[in-house]
């Protein structure tokens, strides 16, 4: 068994100062397979402290210095990518292949998108031509708390520490007890890069004691979360006595409104994506809104994409999906599917306990529920499991009123071959993103909610943004630069 029970602080691996054991389970097997500490009030002080030591340096550093900091972290991070990919196959149970090319992937699709971004960050420019004496100056917002997810790890990871490290900020990350490897080795992959000390640290825990701790912190300039809206609330709660900058990234029941003349693979590209990941992913189109008149037919195509869905053992390579993370993710999905058949909705595929063959693991069989209304708990609440609710509409409206009766706003999904159908549904959704005809975001383009999705928005230019200060400044002597 692994032993992880050291932190990052300072620029070095420290032993916890109040730290307490815990297991890291590997979801495949209900094993434990690493040890690590978790931390207490005293450890979050230190990295909080090293941090803010090291903000003045960092924060006045030349901002192309920061930019070949980032690069080195790339080259590091490409040259690691297996062992990352590795380590998160085995802390949440994301099937090899799929772990070292989208999990793993996702973090240099980040960095790469970030270095692009950064050259239309100015830092400081002129107010207008009338104003020539004004400066606007965009300078770190200070030290950050980064408080990050299990399901997408290097995703979420990448998302907040090379923005904050571009806009020249000094951090604290806690990522998620239960898939903590990862972030390990990613601390090591800034450490090699040259990273200077204090200015990223990383201290596990859990979310009542360090993750309380960071996000009240008198000496915490920002924080920025990834998890579910409960917790988001807490933390915004929490933050308010500092009156500090919350970023949130929360939850999410995305709706798929496929017409009747959405192309052949709508269906199936609709609920592969509700599967991917074992159903793990906050942007997930858990609702699929079909017009009535290809609705039985959209049924039976979701049944069989349900039921051709492989689920294995992470450890397994090949095109699959693996486990739900743990015994308590496994438990609650195993609820919302009795409370989904207990409320009326028609079961047509998957259902309740492992699929055949799989006798221990916190595997799911994938799953359909048809005749579904939005107003069951299972259209109402985020399962976080391979559960897609197939809800059928009659008109334009009816699919768009369903869409947005939802307290999340997240990603919802269209698909249609009629252009200004598409358009007219995309300004009226009431999410941070829509995506059509399976046609992804590109480069840069910013990721984040509305409502009790969360508030902030992450990548690209708008991620950077989201760690700096906006300072105007009159009276520049412009003859004196």
């Amino acid at each position: 068994m692994l032993d992880k029970r050291q932190f990052y602080i300072n620029g070095a691996w420290v032993a916890p100062i109040d730290g307490q054991d815990y297991d890291v389970i590997d979801p495949s097997t209900e094993e434990s397979v690493a040890v690590i500490s978790l931390g207490g009030t005293a450890d979050a002080d230190a990295a909080v402290a090293a941090a803010k030591a090291a903000l003045p340096g960092f924060m006045y550093s030349d901002p192309a210095e920061r930019l070949a900091l980032v690069k080195r972290i790339l080259e590091v991070y490409i040259a690691r990518n297996d062992e990352m990919g590795a380590a998160i196959s085995l802390e949440m149970g994301a099937p090899i292949d799929m772990a070292k090319t989208n999990q793993s992937g996702s973090g240099t699709w980040h960095i790469q998108n970030f270095i692009r971004a950064f050259d239309e960050i100015e830092f400081e420019k002129v107010l207008h031509e009338k104003s020539p004496d004004d400066r606007i100056i965009k300078e770190a917002v200070g030290v950050c708390a980064l408080i990050t997810p299990w399901n997408w790890p290097m995703n979420q990871v990448t998302l907040k520490v090379i923005p904050a490290l571009l806009a020249g900020c000094t951090m604290v990350l806690k990522p998620s007890e239960i898939a903590p490897l990862s972030s390990l080795v990613f601390a090591d992959i800034l450490h090699e890069a040259g990273v200077p000390a204090g200015v990223f640290n990383l201290v596990n825990g859990d979310g009542m004691g360090v993750g309380t701790r960071l996000s009240g912190h008198p000496d915490v300039d920002m924080v920025s979360f990834t998890g579910s809206t409960r917790a988001g609330i807490a933390i915004s709660k929490n933050a308010a006595e500092s009156l500090k900058r919350v970023h949130l990234e929360l939850g999410g029941k995305g709706a798929n409104i496929i017409f009747a003349d959405a192309d052949e693979k709508a269906v199936v590209r609709g609920a592969r994506h509700c599967f991917q990941n074992t159903g793990q992913s906050c942007n997930a189109p858990t609702r699929m809104l079909v017009e009535r008149s290809i609705y039985n037919k959209a049924v039976e195509t979701a049944v069989a994409t349900a039921e051709k869905t492989k689920v294995a053992s992470a450890h397994e390579a090949g095109n699959h999906i693996g486990p739900v993370v743990s015994q308590a993710q496994f438990d609650k999905i195993q609820g919302l599917i009795q409370v989904g058949i207990d409320e009326g909705a028609k079961l047509v595929a998957g259902g309740l306990g492992r699929p055949d063959g799989l006798n221990r693991g916190f595997f799911v069989r994938p799953t359909v529920f048809a005749d579904v209304n939005n107003s069951m708990t299972i259209a109402r609440e985020e399962i976080f499991g391979p559960v897609l609710s197939i809800i059928p509409f009659d008109t334009e409206e009816e699919a768009l009123q369903i869409a947005n009766d939802t307290p999340y706003g997240l990603t919802n999904y269209v698909q249609s071959q009629d252009g200004a159908r598409r358009n007219r549904a995309a300004r009226k959704l009431r999410s941070g993103m829509v995506e059509m005809n399976g046609t992804s975001r590109g480069r840069g383009a910013p990721f984040g909610g509305m409502k009790a999705s969360g508030q902030g928005r992450e990548g690209g230019v708008w991620g950077i943004e989201d760690f700096l200060e906006v300072k105007a400044v009159s009276g520049w002597a412009s003859d004196a630069e």
